[in-house]
């Protein structure tokens, strides 16, 4: 994931097509605790599948379709066939730092040991290891899910507790994250405006361009909902 205007990221995805237990196709359900994501369809077609205090719903995906959701939605991509999207990430660096927590079951999220072996892949059977995450999560995902629907919140609430839980050890450095980057972005804009008042455009004399080359295919890492394009500036 590079870093994008604004402090935000963006990176490429193409969803998995990994049938699980009830029949979905697609990646590992988690949340962010702290970023809002954002999903802009380029092809194919699926759904998100998300879990709330409102409970659950599905946004249909296709070609065109823009979703985005805020932290402690949990979501899980399913691919109906050639999902391909282009993830738009908030305070960029901060997902790769650990925001985000999969929907293992909660005698696995209790335990900050064995919920960091299951999210870890094997780097010898990345696809195998990536496939048995996700159906741990999906195990999750489908006790929140049928608690919800039977108008019990207890499970979803005990997951926002989990998640705080195993995050707070490294929340205190993502500060720094933000600092250099959403808060720098606009701290600069400040400065911009300011100059501009003044009549004062020589910020304008740094003007250049950026840009960023996707992976080799067989090349892309192993993400929690998909094969991932994280770019590299030219």
């Amino acid at each position: 994931m590079v870093t994008f205007p604004g402090g935000t990221g963006v990176s490429g995805l193409e969803v998995y097509p990994w049938e699980a237990a009830d029949g979905c196709h697609g990646g590992s359900p988690h949340l962010h605790t702290v970023c809002t994501e954002g999903y802009v369809v380029v092809a194919g077609s699926g759904e998100l599948q998300t879990l709330t205090a409102s409970g659950y719903a599905s946004v249909p995906l296709r070609a065109g379709t823009v979703a985005w959701f805020s932290p402690g939605t949990v979501h899980r991509a399913v691919n109906h066939g050639g999902l391909r999207v282009v993830v738009v990430m908030q305070n960029a660096g901060l997902p790769e730092a650990g925001d985000a927590v999969l929907t293992f079951p909660p005698d696995v999220l209790a335990d900050a040991d064995r919920y960091r072996a299951a999210a870890t892949l094997d780097p010898n059977d990345p696809e195998g290891s990536a496939r048995r995450r996700r159906d741990l999560a999906v195990a999750g995902f489908q006790i929140l899910s049928d608690s919800l629907a039977d108008g019990d919140p207890e499970p979803l609430l005990t997951l926002y507790r989990q998640a705080a839980a195993l995050v707070r050890p490294r929340a205190a450095s993502w500060r720094d994250i933000v600092a250099a980057g959403p808060a720098a972005a606009v701290a600069a804009s400040s400065r911009h405006i300011d100059a501009l008042l003044e009549a004062d455009g020589a910020h304008l004399r740094d003007a250049q361009v950026t840009s960023a080359d996707a992976p080799a295919p067989d090349d892309r890492a192993f993400g929690m909902c998909g094969r991932l394009d994280t770019y590299r500036t030219a």
